[in-house]
Order: C-alpha cells, then sequence, then structure tokens
C-alpha cells in the first residue's frame, strides 16, 4: 500500500467529510463542486465561518480565522470564483476595526466552546493573524474587493513597525508578500524582514511541543524563497518519515479533546499531502 492510499485509509477512518471530500477532489478526481457545497455548510449567513471550520473554534457564530481556513481551501481546489468569496469579504468588511485589520478572534468566542488559547480583550485590535494571510490569497487570485484595499494598508503599517514577530504572525507576512502586488515593496520589506521571520522557525526537525518547521513557512515553493534546497528537502524527508502507521499525520500542539486530533488530523493530513505533490514528492 502506497503513501496515498494509506492517506486516504486514514481519511476513510477518522476525518470529516469536508477532508475526505477534499482528498477526493485532489488526489483521486473527485468533485471539487462537492467540497464547495460542504464547505458552504460552514459558511453563516453573515458570510463568515464558525461551526467547528477550525476545528478548535466549536461555536456556530462566524470568527475571522476560520475565513482564512476556508481560503486555503479554496486556495487548493482554484476555486475563488466562487461566490462564498464576495459573501465572506462582505463579513471581513463588517469586523474590521478602525485600522483596517481584522481581530485575530472576537469577543463573541466567549460564549463558545473553544480551546483554551482563544481569548480576547473586549475590543480586540487588527491582527496580522489573520488579516494578512487572507489578503495574501485574494491577491493571489486577483480578487478586488473594498475590503482588500483597507487591509492591505493595514498589513503594509503593521509590517513595518519594529519589534520581533511572533511565528504566526511571521507566517501571515510570508503569504502576504509572497502575494500582494507590489513586488518592489515586497521585495524590500522581505529582505528588510528575513532574518526576524527566519528567527521563529525551528529547524531541529526532531523538535518537541508546538513548534514551526520550514515547511509551515514554505508549504509550497515560495516567490521569495527563505530556505535552501538542502533545508527544504530535509523538510520533506522528515514528513514522508512522519506518516503515522494508520496513514495520517497529526498536529504538534495541543489536542484538547479526542475529536479535535482527529478533525485536525484530517486537515493536517491534506495539507501535507499539498506539500509533498507541491515539491514533486508525489505523482502530479
Amino acid at each position: 500500500m502506497d503513501l496515498l492510499d494509506r492517506a486516504e485509509l486514514y481519511l476513510h477512518h477518522h476525518a470529516r467529510l469536508i477532508d475526505r471530500l477534499r482528498f477526493e477532489a485532489l488526489f483521486r478526481g473527485g468533485s471539487r463542486a462537492r467540497v464547495l457545497e460542504v464547505l458552504s455548510c460552514y459558511q453563516n449567513e453573515d458570510g463568515g465561518f464558525g461551526n467547528a471550520l477550525e476545528p478548535d473554534l466549536r461555536g456556530p457564530g462566524s470568527q475571522p480565522e476560520p475565513v482564512e481556513v476556508a481560503f486555503w481551501i479554496l486556495d487548493e481546489l482554484g476555486a475563488f470564483d466562487s461566490p462564498i468569496v464576495p459573501a465572506a469579504c462582505k463579513y471581513l468588511s463588517s469586523i474590521t476595526t478602525g485600522d483596517g485589520g481584522v481581530p485575530f478572534v472576537l469577543p463573541s468566542v466567549r460564549d463558545t466552546l473553544r480551546a483554551p488559547w482563544w481569548e480576547t480583550e473586549d475590543d480586540p485590535p487588527g491582527s496580522l493573524v489573520p488579516t494578512a494571510s487572507i489578503a495574501g490569497l485574494l491577491h493571489k487570485h486577483a480578487v478586488t474587493h473594498p475590503w482588500l484595499d483597507a487591509a492591505t494598508d493595514f498589513c503594509w503599517s503593521k509590517l513595518s513597525v519594529p519589534g520581533e514577530l511572533e511565528p504566526y504572525a511571521a507566517r501571515a507576512a510570508v503569504t502576504f508578500l509572497n502575494w500582494v502586488p507590489d513586488r518592489e515593496r515586497a521585495e524590500s520589506e522581505f529582505a528588510r524582514l528575513r532574518d526576524a521571520i527566519l528567527a521563529t522557525v525551528t529547524f531541529d526537525l526532531n523538535a518537541p511541543g508546538h513548534v514551526h518547521f520550514p515547511l509551515d513557512f514554505a508549504p509550497y515553493p515560495l516567490r521569495l524563497p527563505l530556505f535552501t534546497q538542502d533545508v527544504l528537502d530535509a523538510g520533506l524527508d522528515g514528513l514522508l518519515a512522519a506518516q503515522s502507521p494508520d496513514g495520517g499525520w497529526s498536529g504538534n500542539w495541543l489536542m484538547w479533546t479526542p475529536l479535535v486530533a482527529h478533525e485536525w488530523g484530517g486537515y493536517v493530513t491534506l495539507q501535507h499531502l499539498n506539500t509533498l505533490r507541491a515539491y514533486g514528492r508525489l505523482p502530479a
């Protein structure tokens, strides 16, 4: 049984319907329309996403971060022409702060079941996470929307502020800088921030705990490369070796309920399969 067969078996044993359908669409010639149908079930009437699309946010109400999750799924499907996108942008506009960014999480999260790290102040400011990732993906797919203009200005402004980047903000910055249309400015900012971004990367592939490895920052070949080919090859070798005996991959952060371990397992397994294929480690 090869790597894909074992991954498929894991997904059939444990994963959510949406992740099973993603696998079918991406690796078995299945229907992308069916993935979109299921994804739309996570989208609320306000255009945002909830309902545990981001498995650690169990509540039904919309939050900013699940929009990023939805957009990564649309990205892998090449489906940014879906009506899901303008509806999500309308939602983002409704929750954007005065500086043009969306908060990391809204106070409404307090009324729902969620992982313990989803905490917020009463009036949360705009955050690079997830604003920069969402903006980067919209730019990648040449989406135009009024929300994106202000969000882009917000990202430039936040990136210009001196200070250390935390890993998730660094990863979001990489997505933004790789796809924002002003390439001259992006290359200049990338050169300035490169060392700060690399400072958040863990190069010891055996490091335990919730650390961030090179392929977390470069899940596909980047326009603004961060790593040498040797580093990427070692990461890909490590990814292949990390496939579990039951065929999946798991997250390296706290799995606070048994359910999310497999919900994340399905999502992460698809992420890693996409990465292996993007670097030529799986058949096209």
